[in-house]
């Protein structure tokens, strides 16, 4: 029993500034550009077009919430006109594997959770 509790101490705890940053880096927009961008670079349109049920100022939104995180940057290109793309940084790619076990997960578990949600229905 005590080892247990020991264990418990050990696990980190879900503070304040886990909760922002959680919900910074996994909300539903922000997960489909980490997504994106682990596969390649992109600019604002290449994006939209990837993920099309995005609006514009959610994609901004977005945005700039990872690379305020410090997992996306913004590179302006030399080109004429000049563009700008965003990439995955060393620390936004770290999250491509829990990413993809998410995403798996969901996989795996969509038919439970979809009986799990008419039987709460239906009792409701």
């Amino acid at each position: 029993m005590q080892e247990t509790a020991d264990n418990a101490s050990d696990r980190p705890q879900i503070t304040a500034p886990h909760r922002e940053l959680l919900d910074q880096v996994l909300d539903k927009w922000s997960l489909q550009v980490l997504d994106e961008l682990c596969e390649q670079p992109s600019r604002f349109n290449e994006l939209r077009r990837a993920i099309p049920v995005v609006t514009q100022k959610s994609l901004t939104a977005a945005l700039r919430r990872l690379e305020r995180n410090g997992m996306v940057e913004r590179v302006i290109t030399n080109s004429r006109p000049i563009a700008v793309e965003y990439r995955i940084t060393p620390l936004g790619r770290t999250l491509q594997e829990l990413i993809d076990a998410l995403l798996h997960w969901t996989t795996v578990n969509m038919p439970d959770v979809q009986r799990a949600r008419e039987q709460f229905d239906d009792e409701a």
